[in-house]
């Protein structure tokens, strides 16, 4: 392993399984994804078989509460362990540079491993690596149990660097003549082409190491944000939030048992994928919310909480109601809310927080506390947010995105935004387990 402090991050063995073994079958999907679908999940068991799979190292979140986890859990040791008897993998020493397919435009990452030592998640945290919304620490337990112990780690965390020049990701895309292959194939299920080469030549990694650190100069840092004083934020959390804390969580438990001598361990480091937020691909989705099994009065409790600063409005069909939420006047806060009696317009005139997500979301933790409905699920996707919304029992919030040039800034001056307030694209867009590491 090659270490970069000034950067924060590390160089480490990346592991791709051989040739002859179908990369196809090989990688899935974030596990976060499609978590009222277990339809998507069934599909993709059907297609990988017996085949190798980072669907059989992973816990799809929709299982999570309707099975033995344990047994999972196991079953997950089991499979790594396996792989590496096995001899699966083709170790790559260096970074590797990749090009996602999304839709029509290509989205360019860069796999390496982040310093945990370098991220805090908690509220306030000046780190150089900070979450970009709020880490739900009861959603980390069962997330530790199946990595503590592992042998192998596969992420699905993207990180976000402010890079308007794209000096480091535009700098190795501009190279590819020069670098190797190691994989092109299409991703299951529609999902698009990737394409990925090992940067193998040490200067121009060591190269991309410093065009990393010169983003994080201080002087230069303050001088694009406009401030006079703040942290330094290097790396800003895009996706995989709660992955990333599930490593530092490890690495804090590491250092507890083994001293000074953890600082050698491979659990000081989590694999990443970082993209520039400049990417041209790369667009900030909302996140929307659905409720099932209603128990109180939804709309009324609405009323009451938000008094006369709401007004509901009806909305005549899908199309009209998200051109009304998009477009909503500076100061104030709409969002869309889908019912089985029909699609309304709420509209908040003197809103508690600064984004509709916000608002939207503090009202509901309280009302699910107070046992409004069975359970609360975040989705991606008009049509999903309506599918579900509108069947009997549920409720459906569409939500408007945010503009992806505020994140870096916002998480500087405001700290994490609310939970659950973008996402880097649609779920079939998320990023794909492919690339493993040891880190046992």
């Amino acid at each position: 392993m090659r270490t970069y402090p000034a950067a924060g991050v590390a160089v480490d063995t990346i592991l791709i399984p051989r040739p002859g073994n179908s990369l196809e079958k090989w990688a899935v999907v974030a596990c976060d994804q499609f978590t009222s679908q277990p339809e998507y999940w069934q599909a993709a068991d059907d297609l990988v078989g017996a085949a190798p799979s980072t669907l059989r190292m992973v816990y799809p979140e929709v299982f999570l509460g309707k099975e033995e986890p344990q047994a999972r859990i196991q079953a997950i040791r089991e499979a790594m362990q396996g792989y590496i008897d096995q001899d699966l993998f083709e170790p790559h020493d260096g970074l590797v540079y990749l090009e996602r397919q999304v839709g029509q435009s290509v989205r360019r990452g860069l796999v390496l491993c982040i310093d945990l030592e370098q991220y805090d998640f908690t509220k306030g945290s000046t780190s150089l690596v900070r979450a970009t919304e709020g880490t739900i620490v009861d959603r980390l337990p069962p997330r530790v149990r199946i990595r503590q112990g592992a042998p192998l780690e596969a992420p699905h965390i993207m990180v976000l660097i402010d890079d308007p020049a794209d000096t480091v990701i535009g700098a190795l895309a501009a190279k590819t003549a020069e670098l190797t292959s190691i994989y092109d194939f299409e991703l299951m299920m529609g999902s698009g082409r990737i394409r990925g080469w090992r940067v193998d030549d040490l200067a121009t990694e060591q190269a991309t190491m410093g065009a990393l650190a010169a983003l994080g100069e201080r002087s230069a840092f303050l001088q694009r944000y406009g401030l006079d004083d703040a942290a330094v934020l290097l790396y800003a959390m895009g996706d995989g939030n709660h992955s990333l804390a599930t490593a530092k969580a490890i690495w804090e438990s590491t250092k507890e048992q083994l001293g000074p001598d953890a600082m050698q361990s491979p659990t000081r480091y989590a694999l990443v994928e970082l993209v520039n937020i400049y990417d041209a691909s790369l667009e900030f989705e909302p996140i929307h919310r659905v409720i099932f099994e209603l128990r109180r009065d939804l709309v009324a409790d609405m009323q009451a909480e938000f008094g006369a600063g709401i007004t509901i409005t009806s909305a005549a069909s899908v199309e009209a109601m998200v051109a009304s939420v998009d477009g909503a006047p500076a100061g104030l806060q709409r969002f869309g809310m889908i019912l089985e009696s029909g699609l309304s317009v709420v509209e908040l005139s003197a809103p508690p927080t600064e984004l509709s997500v916000g608002s939207l979301q503090g009202f509901l933790d309280k009302w699910m506390a107070a046992g409004g409905a069975g359970e609360l699920d975040y989705v991606h996707g008009t049509d999903v947010v309506h599918d579900l919304g509108n069947k009997p029992g549920n409720a459906g919030f569409y939500l408007p995105g945010m503009d992806k040039g505020e994140l870096f800034r916002s998480v500087i001056l405001d700290g994490a935004l609310p939970r659950k307030t973008f996402s880097m694209g649609e779920a079939q867009d998320k990023r794909f387990y492919l690339e493993c590491r040891r880190i046992g």
